[in-house]
């Protein structure tokens, strides 16, 4: 009897709560390109960022000194740490914003940068030993048509995809995908044993320093500080940079890098939930079903057991 007991607390509690944290991590994570299109109107991109940056620093450093919590121990881990952060962060946040402020649609960046985990599940193998089975690689295929019809219904193709913008836009977004793809790698592979807490912190020193310069060389850093831009920020230092990041790194940490990359699949659906919510955007059926595929194909790579590799 009393092991049925602790049982049924472990699915309560514990079971519960992460089988929640994907869950969690998608509604946090949706809300970036969001927070994009209310604060870009008032800031330039690197400039924007470095000053979300700067606050999350503010508020994170204090709290690792009251709790007291231990920094990564080895200059070869401090430097594994901040890599990531320049792929995972500086690059992947930077790449998107500048492509947005450069004219491309922010629904056709997310569906690029949507691509995340068919490259990181291409490379997983080869550089960390895991393998899909084909069972999985049909729900990353999937999930790619998904995303594909719910962001497609939404654009405005004309006579060509990328009209509207110039090559600039496009690099910036495909660097974004990129980094955020290697970062997910780099970070399972050199970085597993780090302190949530204090490595982010150098994560984001890292990518603070990147995205600093880039506002000094590219940008004329005026800052218009509206309301709006105030709510704004501060939802993406709070909710974004400290939240949802912390619960990203635990997720890797927890899980292989493919799994916790096919997370971003369900990222362009619940966006465009929000944005009909927000700015009633309506989704048109095609789009709906676009929203089924692609929830399908994430779970048909979540729950399938993996193949180690030879």
């Amino acid at each position: 009897m009393s092991n049925k007991i602790i049982n049924i607390k472990n699915i309560n509690g514990t079971d519960f709560g992460l089988a929640a944290m994907p869950v969690i991590f998608v509604l946090l994570w949706s809300t970036g390109f969001i927070g994009a299109k209310f604060g870009l109107p008032y800031a330039e991109p690197f400039t924007f960022l470095f000053i979300r940056f700067v606050l999350t620093l503010m508020l994170l450093i204090p709290i690792i000194w009251m709790m007291r919590i231990t920094w990564p121990s080895g200059t070869a881990l401090w430097l594994h740490i901040g890599v990531s952060g320049l792929l995972v962060h500086g690059a992947y946040l930077g790449g998107v914003f500048y492509g947005i402020n450069l004219g491309m649609p922010a629904g056709l960046a997310a569906l690029l940068v949507g691509l995340q985990p068919l490259l990181t599940a291409a490379f997983a193998g080869p550089l960390l030993g895991e393998r899909l089975t084909k069972l999985q690689w049909l729900g990353l295929l999937l999930g790619l048509v998904g995303i594909s019809l719910v962001l497609g219904s939404k654009l405005e193709f004309g006579t060509s995809l990328f009209a509207g913008f110039g090559m600039g836009a496009l690099l910036c977004v495909m660097a974004a995908l990129v980094g955020i793809s290697l970062g997910t790698l780099y970070q399972k592979r050199y970085c597993t044993s780090m302190p949530l807490l204090s490595g982010a912190v150098i994560q984001y020193i890292a990518a603070g320093v990147l995205l600093g310069i880039g506002a000094l060389l590219f940008e004329t850093r005026q800052v218009e500080w509206s309301m709006t831009f105030m709510l704004t920020l501060s939802w993406l230092v709070l909710i974004l940079s400290i939240a949802a990041i912390l619960l990203l790194m635990a997720l890797i940490k927890k899980g292989e890098a493919s799994r916790v990359a096919s997370l971003f699949y369900l990222v362009p659906p619940v966006t465009a939930l929000q944005a009909w919510w927000l700015f009633d955007e309506r989704l048109p059926a095609l789009g709906l079903a676009g929203m089924v595929i692609a929830i399908t194909g994430v779970v048909m790579v979540v729950r399938q057991p993996r193949q180690a590799a030879a």
